[in-house]
């Protein structure tokens, strides 16, 4: 599982999670929407900060997240990210395959 968030600098940085750690993820009760996305056509977006705190579970291809220090990190069937770079320049998205994912929008 991992952590996308906006740092003091401005710029979206990654680090690794361990659930344990985070015991509000395991028994979600913040959850806004929950949705199923596909994209079979590859997707390329420049630096962008999302709308509102997700939690996504990517169900099948490869996706390349990218951060302002230039380092990029793939996800793949199985990973986990919390994203709360909500804030700041954000960061890059690249469909590496056709991808689909769980997305799970959470509350403030």
């Amino acid at each position: 599982m991992y952590r996308m968030f906006t740092g003091d600098d401005g710029e979206s940085h990654i680090e690794e999670m361990d659930l344990a750690q985070r015991p509000d993820l395991g028994s979600l009760t913040n959850v806004a929407q929950v949705r199923v996305t596909q994209h079979h056509e590859l997707r390329n977006m420049d630096f962008h900060p999302l709308p509102e705190r997700r939690l996504i579970i990517h169900l099948w291809g490869e996706v390349e997240i990218g951060f302002g220090d230039g380092t990029k990190h793939i996800f793949r069937a199985g990973d986990v990210r919390l994203m709360e770079d909500v804030t700041g320049r954000g960061h890059t998205h690249r469909d590496l395959t056709p991808a689909a994912a769980a997305l799970i929008i959470l509350k403030d």
